[in-house]
């Protein structure tokens, strides 16, 4: 009677290295996994949450645990899933359990970025067309009409602007015959030229110091000193918010690029997973 040997090296490399239907069976169960551990995850931080008390959790620890339970659930996730899938395809050598691995880790990112991305680019392009729909609202009439004339006629809008506002403004031009709410308005008419300095800069610091003499009834130079000191403190308030956004702008660039250190560590630490998840699935398969 005649024997059969099977040589199960040239079964191995008989067997196909790339099993599409086990990718995606192991895509389903990585994708699975990591939803039910997200949703867990989300009750433990929300439940850790106490409004009417200063001893819940802040939103740093909130974060931070966040990014760890996101950590362990992906590893987790993309495991059993190559394990799954390699499982599923019968391969028996390590590299094709690497390969199965890496497969599903690379498709697993790619429809969880997919997910995420429509899900708010939904919500931002309904967002921007709502605004998009109240500003063509609020422009209709004739603030719509003006800027067209003006610009068919080679009329400068600012231009407009001026003359509209100079035909409606009742202000005198005399510091002493201003009413108090006229002097407010006239200043105020003069704080872009003061912020911008220059020979205009001085006029208009000049002109405010002419109204807050008339209406304070003080002299030209004491009228010039509240003046000259205001102006510093506003220069010094403008400087202090240009630092105050540059720290912030800093601080958000900071924050940025340790979040994406972060998640490239993840990502590293899934791949990992999900290759040593295929190759243990091949050992299983050996026996």
């Amino acid at each position: 009677m005649a024997t059969t040997m099977i040589d199960g090296r040239i079964d191995d490399r008989l067997a196909p290295r790339m099993n599409w239907s086990a990718l995606m069976a192991g895509t389903v169960i990585a994708l699975a996994i990591e939803v039910t551990l997200g949703l867990l995850g989300a009750g433990i931080g929300f439940s850790a949450i106490n409004p009417g008390s200063a001893s819940g959790a802040s939103a740093g620890g909130l974060g931070l645990g966040a990014l760890v339970w996101w950590t362990v659930s992906s590893i987790l996730a993309l495991a059993a899933g190559a394990y799954g899938a390699t499982l599923v395809s019968r391969s028996r050598r390590p590299v094709d359990g690497v390969m199965h691995g890496l497969a599903i880790w690379g498709l697993t990112l790619l429809l969880t970025f997919y997910l995420l991305s429509s899900a708010v680019g939904g919500i931002v392009g309904g967002a921007f067309r709502a605004v998009g729909s109240v500003a063509t609202a609020a422009a209709s009439g004739a603030s719509a009409v003006t800027p067209t004339v003006a610009r068919a006629a080679g009329v400068d809008q600012a231009d407009v602007d001026a003359q509209v506002s100079a035909l409606l403004d009742t202000t005198p031009n005399d510091p002493a015959a201003m009413t108090p709410e006229q002097g407010r308005k006239a200043i105020v008419a003069e704080l872009p030229a003061m912020a911008k300095g220059g020979e205009e800069g001085r006029a208009a610091e000049q002109r405010v110091a002419m109204i807050v003499a008339a209406q304070n009834k003080i002299s030209p130079d004491e009228a010039m000193a509240r003046v000259e000191k205001a102006r510093q403190q506003f220069l010094a308030a403008k400087q202090s918010a240009i630092d105050t956004a540059i720290d912030a702008g800093s601080k958000g660039a900071d924050l940025a690029a340790g979040t994406a250190f972060a998640l490239f560590v993840v990502m590293m630490l899934g791949a990992s997973a999900a290759a040593a998840g295929g190759v243990a699935a091949t050992r299983r398969n050996h026996a």
